[in-house]
């Protein structure tokens, strides 16, 4: 109850507001605001409705939600950690301003832990990033290679042939300023997915490169290596352990047709 005060007491343009909650024996009730445009998923990657269709709307969206991490981990106190940030959770109102929601998996963090890091439990603010400006999931099935399809395996692999600007949502290539832009935002993308979270921008260093005017502004004057994330690891661990499990099941299926042929004869 005390971090539920904590959170009704949080105002932020990017935080959706609680406006109040009950309890009553086993019944639990939170009410907040009304979002009238739903939330990133339905909008960006599962309906692809034109509402997100310009490179200016998502640009809003991808920082709205950097600044309101950003006052999550360094501006409040306790700093609070989302660890559940995903495109169903961004809530989005009548102006498409984003809103932060669902704190159940948050962790609220005393005021001596001064660095704090963006990488969460679960789910990352960098492949996030990557679905705002691909709009593509970051884990999907890809009907032409009839296989799985990892999203931050694709832009690390594009990244290392300089061809990072074809994951850019093809319907947001319509000015070249644009696609610098939007280039960038999967630049800071991968570093928000650096395996080593020394390397891992804090949030609102994460905001001031995406707001970057030029190429030295977007590392602080410091040129930033962005190294292999650290989820490629996992995916190809996931992707060899489907292969095999498929694998298996194909020699199983072949076994049972072979000894019901041979049952037959």
């Amino acid at each position: 109850m005390s971090e539920l005060a904590t959170l009704s007491h949080i105002t932020h343009d990017n935080l959706v507001h609680l406006i109040g909650g009950c309890v009553d024996g086993p019944r639990r009730m939170l009410v907040y605001e009304y979002m009238d445009n739903g939330n990133l998923a339905q909008n960006l990657l599962d309906n692809k409705t034109t509402l997100l269709s310009s490179w200016e709307v998502r640009k809003g969206i991808a920082l709205g939600i950097a600044a309101g991490l950003a006052y999550l981990h360094e501006e409040i106190h306790p700093r609070i950690v989302h660890r559940d940030i995903k495109p169903t959770n961004i809530l989005l109102d009548l102006d498409l301003r984003p809103k932060i929601s669902d704190f159940g998996l948050s962790k609220f963090f005393p005021d001596d832990i001064t660095h704090i890091t963006t990488r969460v439990a679960g789910t990352f603010f960098g492949a996030l990033l990557l679905e705002i400006v691909s709009g593509k999931k970051v884990v999907d099935f890809d009907q032409t290679l009839g296989e799985q399809y990892f999203l931050v395996e694709r832009a690390w692999k594009l990244y290392k042939s300089d061809r990072l600007v074809q994951l850019v949502d093809p319907v947001l290539m319509k000015d070249d300023g644009n696609v610098e832009e939007a280039e960038r935002f999967l630049r800071v993308a991968l570093l928000c997915l650096q395996q080593k979270s020394i390397l891992r921008p804090t949030m609102s260093a994460a905001l001031k490169m995406m707001n970057a005017t030029t190429a030295s502004d977007e590392g602080g004057g410091v040129v930033v290596e962005i190294m292999e994330p650290g989820l490629i690891g996992d995916f190809m661990a996931v992707k060899i352990g489907r292969r095999q499990q498929d694998n298996k099941q194909q020699s199983s299926t072949t076994t049972t047709t072979t000894e019901g042929a041979a049952s037959v004869l």
